[in-house]
């Protein structure tokens, strides 16, 4: 036999130790599966020093054992390793990482660190156990790397450069698993709820309609002023209202997969759902589970969701089609029941599909310009003259006829286009108001109304200051009309406020439809207003019905109780007029004296009537502007 000089020896384990170095390197590198790289280290470091048998573990969030690699132990043996408590007497290993440093063992049968545990190891011939911590490179322990033997003894010089520079590699590939697996749960998982995200939800509903046949539900699950919440209390409180909305879908859907696809959307898919009661079903109980009422920071938020949803098969048959349907069915349960669930049906989106093209449409004109301020005079009806003009928003379309504001009123539910609307509105007004007092017309007053949009924005009073001053116009002059949605669409501290700040500065405010809404008649003392304006509904019935003509008769005679002023709608006969007069109403507006005009045609009339009465065309103190 062959002796090989030491130094011969040390030099060839010293290649080996290099070309193993290189490979693992390479493998992690090339984003090979770490089990396999570390699997791969042991076989070969079990090559390079016969008589070691290598097993790398590490540690999961709770601090228990994991055995990531151990080849040539047995199965029994590394399941009985993972989930041990790292400790101060764990064997070799969950010593070793409780305590940061190597520990060697050199006879398990005696060592008081395997108290409990030899019983594992010596039925297998393992007799000692050498075990080195794993660091990454801030110093945290994150495994361990061990050679057993199966005589009772230590390591050898060559094992511990191979020790040194195993426990460098699984450094490597350990950390830089963490890092692929942290990137992957950013990629695919929302950090806030801890579901998966809008990545996992899109691969999903594609593997789904991938496989026939075609057995899922899917919902869309909005939460309901989440803005609202954050604008008033925090996005600490939003965040915390998004979390527990996740939490409380997770604990309703059970086996069914929740994700979270944007800011404050989810969207839910149930595998073997085909029918609609089931899903009915489901969502009735998530918006029971989430309507509990969250406490955050001592203040109470009632979370409240609205839902649509669509059944695979009946309702698409790709993911593009059923996301798209279900959106049909949220934005509909939105705007018609909010807080509720709505099915998808066909009708929807022939209807939906409408409201996006008309919403479509008016941003085109706003772009462009096309939207329109016309103005019907508002009336004194005890002398006929001429007192003010209410605005009204027109929208030029691109072959040149003018739609009424009822062609577009649905654009009017996106708040954007609204508080767009506006804008132009009291632009246009403005500019109209100094031409016609640079051409010596006195109108009294001109008025607008806005939307709920405008009162959320929080900028009203300025817009409409910023608008007056730029024409050198009194706010004395102008009228803000606001209807009952107003009050049931924003917050009631907001609008009073906002109410407040525009009397503060001369300007007046009009309840405009009085009587058609939801709103109680507390709210004219929660929102005090200068002006009363009856719906056209009751004008056109009052002089036909005994029931409406004592609801006018009691709403004028509430106003002048209240000191307020009042102005009727859709004035169409001279014995409506004469009514009107007679019970006390002294302003009204409608097509007995003239529709609504272009704000040339209007400045005519004006000045062709001059301080004469009108006859069947005019007014009000107060011109008052509609973007409805």
């Amino acid at each position: 036999m062959v002796s090989i000089p030491p130094g011969q020896q040390a030099a060839g384990s010293t290649e080996r130790l290099q070309s193993l170095q290189n490979e693992i390197l390479e493998a992690i590198a090339y984003g090979e599966p770490l089990v396999s790289i570390v699997e791969r280290l042991c076989h070969s470091v079990e090559a390079i020093s016969p008589g070691v048998i290598c097993s790398v573990v590490t540690v999961d969030a709770e601090q228990r054992l994991v055995a990531l690699a151990a080849p040539s132990l047995p199965a029994h043996y590394t399941a009985a390793v993972t989930g041990l408590p790292v400790g101060p007497r764990v064997g070799s290993c969950g010593t070793s990482i409780y305590r940061g440093e190597p520990v060697c063992v050199t006879d398990i049968a005696t060592d008081p660190l395997w108290v409990g545990f030899e019983q594992i190891a010596l039925p297998i011939g393992l007799r000692a156990c050498w075990s080195s911590p794993i660091r990454a490179r801030n110093g945290r322990v994150i495994g361990s790397f061990a050679f057993y033997y199966r005589q009772v003894r230590g390591p050898d010089e060559l094992e511990q450069r191979i020790v040194a520079t195993c426990v460098h590699l699984c450094a490597i590939a350990i950390e830089h698993e963490e890092v692929r697996s942290r990137s992957h749960r950013l990629a695919y998982w929302d950090t806030l709820t801890g579901l998966p995200n809008r990545v996992s939800f899109n691969e999903a509903i594609m593997r789904m309609t991938a496989e026939p046949p075609l057995q899922f539900g899917l919902m869309l699950i909005d939460i309901d002023h989440l803005k609202a919440i954050n604008d008033t209390m925090g996005h600490a409180a939003g965040d915390a209202l998004i979390a527990t909305v996740g939490a409380r879908l997770q604990a309703v859907i059970g086996d069914a997969t929740a994700c979270r696809i944007g800011g404050d959307e989810f969207a839910v898919l149930l595998p073997g759902c085909d029918q609609a009661s089931r899903i009915r079903s489901l969502a009735c109980a998530i918006l029971a589970a989430v309507a509990v009422p969250l406490d955050h920071e001592g203040h109470a938020i009632v979370p409240s969701v609205t839902i649509g949803a669509v059944l695979a098969g009946e309702d698409g048959d790709d993911g593009v089609t059923l996301r798209q349907n279900a959106d049909f069915a949220l934005y509909h349960a939105k705007e018609t029941r909010r807080g509720g669930y709505v099915r998808f049906s066909n009708g929807l989106r022939t209807s939906m599909t409408r409201r996006l093209q008309n919403r479509r449409d008016v941003d085109r004109a706003l772009t462009e310009g096309r939207i329109l301020a016309y103005y019907q005079p508002v009336i004194s009806l005890e002398t006929g003259a001429v007192t003010g003009v209410e605005a009204l928003a027109r929208m030029r379309m691109p072959d040149g006829r003018i739609a009424s504001a009822g062609e577009f009123q649905e654009a009017m539910a996106d708040p954007k286009i609204a508080y767009r609307i506006t804008g132009q509105m009291l632009g246009a007004m403005a500019a109209d108001m100094a031409a016609w007092a640079r051409a010596g017309l006195d109108i009294n007053h001109i008025g607008l109304n806005v939307t709920s949009a405008d009162f959320k924005k929080g900028d009203l009073v300025q817009r409409v200051l910023r608008a007056l001053d730029r024409v050198q116009v009194a706010p004395e002059r102008f009228v803000i009309e606001i209807t009952e949605q107003v009050f049931m669409g924003g917050r009631k501290d907001g609008v009073a406020r906002t109410i407040e700040q525009l009397r503060s500065h001369g300007i007046a405010v009009a309840l405009d439809d009085f009587g058609t809404g939801f709103a109680s008649l507390t709210h004219l003392l929660e929102f005090p207003v200068d002006i009363i304006k009856i719906d056209r509904s009751f004008v056109a019935a009052a002089t036909t019905g005994s029931r409406s003509s004592a609801i006018v008769e009691a709403m004028v005679n509430l106003a002048d109780r209240l000191g307020m002023r009042v102005i009727a709608e859709g004035i169409e006969t001279a014995d409506q007029a004469e009514w009107l007069k007679a019970i006390g109403c002294h302003r009204g507006q409608g097509y007995l004296y003239s529709q609504a005009l272009p704000a040339g045609m209007m400045g005519e009339l004006l000045q062709r009537l001059g301080r004469r009465p009108a006859t069947q065309a005019q007014a009000l103190p107060a011109l008052t502007a509609s973007a409805a």
